[in-house]
């Protein structure tokens, strides 16, 4: 793990300590988590705009592409896979077995 230094205006560090003493966790956890959410937010956000493929947003999250498009329905992003598109990647699946 590599050692970073950031200059904190007094709002975010405010921010930090409230968030750490809520969930119980030292402030560099609770900062790693952040920009883990913040990476993910921004990376969603460039999939909606048509900026991502559903492919790279995968990469991007380090996600399959299920865990991508439920991650999608989750914060209600329209799944780019329509029923017809889902039958039949059902039916390949089956004749692969």
């Amino acid at each position: 793990m590599s050692v970073i230094s950031l200059l904190l205006k007094q709002k975010e560090l405010k921010r930090l300590n409230e968030l750490s003493e809520l969930e119980h966790k030292d402030k560099s956890a609770v900062a790693r988590e952040l920009m883990e959410y913040g990476w993910e937010f921004l990376m969603l956000n460039l999939y909606r705009e048509g900026k991502l493929s559903l492919g790279s947003l995968a990469t991007k999250l380090e996600l399959s592409m299920s865990e991508t498009i439920d991650l999608l329905s989750k914060f209600g992003i329209e799944s780019p896979i329509d029923y017809d598109d889902y039958l039949s990647g059902f039916e390949v699946f089956s004749k692969r077995r």
